[in-house]
């Protein structure tokens, strides 16, 4: 009898693998498997890095939740147009508003992680909201930064009807007549409510809050005079200043800027300390593949770095940061500690 037969029985056996109940060519079976998962592993780098150098090959959503026509929108519509022409592809500019920016920061977040729907967000969604609000409906673990686009100054403008000519006396009208004056927002957990309450903190005054749908909207009711001030966007305020429809009195960044150069800063006004930015960057949902998003932040860089970019970006008032995934989560951390005590301070709540 040959080695494979039971002498005792006079049956045969099975060649043994060393494993009890498993055959030879189970082993072979889970070696080919194990040897193709290798390969696999082996070239999934160059395949997605393959399918970065593709990318797009199909047109690019971009979510805003933001108006039509306000800053943020202006930002980006003119950065689409600039990757659209330079990738080939449409870029879609999807207008998605309401809730505190909380809709088309949810719909971005629901999104396949695939690169083909991006978010232009301000800090609204990647600063306030966490901070206001316990439950949010989205976390911004589902959020990958790509690139740190530009910020924008906010200005404290009035109406026309308020009788004061400068900051200091703004604040002694306030003081004299304390819960009268009416300011504007776009919503309760808004950047424009935080910079209006640091405000308000720094110089010991009581004001109405007056919430809006959007920075426009906001700056139509302040020309029309249902409302006393605003500190909004420079870009909001800048246009209406020259034709006599609001009172400028100041800048909120440490530096005058050379599109205002007569308009003194917060701090030069007598409000020390104050200093606010409006911050907008771009990001893709979480587990949108690196190669993409590292094509995506290096397109949008060389688009913000080109010369008539910049200028006309600057002659709209904004600050091109073009600032990177790391730089961009450093912002982001320093920022969140800075507002964290401001809104604790005011006792600010979303919820």
């Amino acid at each position: 009898m040959n080695g494979a037969e039971d002498n005792s029985k006079g049956r045969l056996t099975r060649p043994t693998t060393g494993y009890p109940g498993v055959t030879a060519k189970a082993i072979l079976i889970m070696r080919i498997i194990i040897s193709l998962l290798v390969y696999l592993l082996g070239t999934s780098v160059p395949l997605r890095q393959a399918a970065a150098l593709e990318y797009p090959i199909r047109p690019v959503r971009v979510i805003i939740p933001f108006t039509p026509g306000g800053a943020p929108d202006v930002l980006l519509r003119l950065i689409a147009q600039k990757l659209s022409e330079k990738w080939g592809q449409g870029v879609v500019v999807e207008n998605r508003v309401g809730g505190n920016t909380l809709i088309g920061t949810v719909a971005a977040t629901k999104s396949d992680p695939d690169g083909y729907t991006l978010l232009l967000a301000a800090d609204q969604t990647f600063i306030f909201n966490p901070l206001l609000y316990t439950s949010l409906p989205y976390s911004m673990k589902e959020l990958e930064p790509i690139v740190l686009l530009a910020s924008i100054p906010h200005m404290l403008a009035i109406a026309n009807k308020v009788p004061v000519s400068n900051v200091k006396e703004l604040i002694a009208l306030a003081k004299e007549k304390p819960n009268t004056l009416l300011y504007g927002t776009t919503g309760p957990g808004s950047i424009q409510r935080l910079a209006t309450e640091y405000f308000s903190g720094i110089a010991g005054i009581k004001l109405v809050h007056v919430p809006y749908k959007g920075a426009n909207e906001t700056t139509t009711a302040i020309i029309a005079g249902e409302i006393d001030l605003t500190i909004n966007g420079m870009s909001n305020i800048l246009p209406h200043i020259g034709g006599g429809k609001l009172k400028a009195l100041a800048i909120s960044t440490i530096k005058r800027n050379p599109l205002a150069p007569d308009i003194p800063t917060m701090q030069e006004a007598g409000v020390p300390g104050y200093s606010t930015q409006g911050a907008f960057g771009l990001f893709a949902p979480a587990g949108t593949a690196r190669e993409i998003r590292e094509k995506i932040h290096i397109d949008v860089a060389e688009i913000l770095s080109r010369l008539d970019v910049k200028q006309t970006l600057e002659s709209r008032s904004f600050v091109v940061e073009n600032a990177g995934p790391a730089e961009f989560e450093r912002f982001i951390a320093n920022e969140t500690t800075k507002w964290r005590k401001v809104i604790m301070q005011a006792n600010i709540k979303g919820d």
